[in-house]
């Protein structure tokens, strides 16, 4: 084991020259902890005062902040997704991405769903977020916090990314690849992970990784943009595989960042563009480089094809709507086996057939047995004001823990029949009033001890 320690922090040496020095001095320092304010949901002005662990911005993106506390996923704040936890650095990848409202994006490799979901944040609802994850596990995680953070635009699917590409190539505006690696800026929060460091293994990601951005360029319209980014240190896993890509796709020009937290690289010609972030910049680590597409031919497949509810289902669908909701605003209702969707933005969406599609938009619900049942991503992506029926709750009551955890509630006896339950201000799952009491349609797959009951 210390073999491979002083074969790691020999080539710190090597990459750091001067500086290494200022590197070793945080190497025994805590890892830095961030969160990022859901700004689908709420504004930092009105979140902070209810956190008081939250300390400075960070330098990485206008809504992040360090945090003093751990276990924040217990939090009914979380839970609600008023904020998502995230290591500082990791969101300067899509900072460097500039997503704009209207923006077609595609993150190819994209669980958990951090930077998918500050994507979705930039956007604004407006737009078009394509969220992929090859690992279908993984895929699901991700597409649970797309739902936590009540994002309604996005299309999460698990494929391949060159099959993806292909199918898709010259659809988005932007493109993030923040391509799996080595893990060298994350071992302070993983102090394991360093005995799992090789050389080699460093080589074999960057070999995964010119696969990954060579594929991926085929999705980038005319005139787009893609960013590459890594949480490691390795040349061989940044600038190298940088200087790799250009060399093979005279497309693509690297283009700066727009970003000037951290420091530019110094290692290759062209690479001061390309942005280097290491602990004694505030961030565990990362590297950033982004690319323009001056090429290329646009989108030339089809448009999404979706099938209409019946006018049996259609009736179905709006009695429920009517039910339990007030102006819900939805359009675009689409019915897949016993699933209600309402779409993002059909005009948006490309034809999507032989696409391994886990969601597209939000879900609203399934037919049971002559019935539906709301799901709960009909309530995370909502407001309160758009239900009729309401628990209103803060952070700090026990009945949100108590609710979160699994429990039935107590609620006014004139409430009856499909409710939400909010808190802060947002909303955070649904129950069944009768009686005075709300029987809890928390998913079980979320429900965690009362937030009361943890150490922070």
């Amino acid at each position: 084991m210390m073999a491979i320690m002083n074969a790691f922090f020999d080539r710190m040496r090597e990459l750091l020259g001067d500086d290494i020095d200022r590197y070793l001095e945080t190497v025994d320092q805590e890892p830095y902890r961030g969160i990022r304010v859901n700004t689908l949901k709420m504004t930092a002005e009105e979140l902070l005062p209810l956190l008081p662990f939250a300390g400075e911005r960070t330098p990485f993106c206008e809504d992040g902040y360090y945090v003093s506390a751990e276990k924040l996923g217990k939090h009914p704040l979380h839970h609600a997704g008023a904020f998502y936890v995230q290591e500082p650095s990791a969101m300067s990848a899509v900072t460097a991405l500039d997503v704009k409202p209207g923006d077609k994006v595609l993150d190819m490799c994209a669980a958990p769903g951090g930077k998918s979901t500050q994507i979705a944040a930039r956007l604004g609802g407006t737009g078009l977020l394509w969220a992929n994850e090859i690992v279908r596990p993984r895929a699901h995680i991700l597409l649970s916090n797309i739902e936590r953070m009540g994002v309604k635009n996005a299309v999460v699917s698990n494929m391949e990314s060159d099959r993806l590409s292909a199918m898709l190539a010259g659809f988005f505006d932007k493109v993030l690849v923040d391509a799996p690696c080595s893990g060298e800026g994350m071992f302070r929060k993983d102090k394991d992970a360093i005995f799992e460091w090789s050389p080699e293994h460093s080589r074999a990601c960057a070999e995964r990784q010119k696969a990954i951005l060579d594929v991926s360029a085929a999705a980038v319209a005319p005139n787009g943009y893609m960013v590459y980014s890594t949480c490691t240190f390795s040349r061989d896993e940044n600038e190298g595989v940088v200087e790799d890509f250009l060399g093979r796709h005279p497309e693509f020009e690297l283009v700066d960042t727009g970003c000037r937290f951290g420091e530019p690289s110094s290692f290759g010609e062209g690479m001061e563009l390309c942005r280097r972030i290491f602990p004694y910049h505030g961030g565990e680590g990362h590297f950033v480089a982004k690319f323009r597409k001056n090429g290329g031919k646009p989108y030339a497949g089809g448009s999404y094809t979706y099938r209409e509810p019946s006018k049996d289902e259609r009736k179905a669908i709006e009695a429920f709507v009517a039910d339990i909701l007030r102006n819900p605003g939805f359009r675009h209702y689409h019915v897949i086996d016993d699933r209600i969707l309402n779409l993002p933005d059909p005009e948006l969406l490309p034809d999507m057939s032989g696409m391994n599609i886990l969601r597209a938009g939000m879900k609203l619900g399934d037919f049971k047995k002559g019935r539906i049942e709301p799901h709960h991503n009909l309530a995370t992506a909502l407001t309160p004001d758009q239900f009729k029926r309401r628990l209103i709750l803060r952070c700090t009551d026990e009945l949100a823990g108590r609710y979160i955890s699994g429990e039935e509630v107590e609620i006014d006896r004139w409430i009856k029949g499909w409710s939400v339950v909010t808190v802060d201000g947002i909303t955070l799952g649904l129950g069944k009033a009768s009686d005075g009491r709300l029987k809890n349609k928390y998913p079980k797959g979320l429900r965690t001890l009362p937030w009361k009951d943890l150490q922070i």
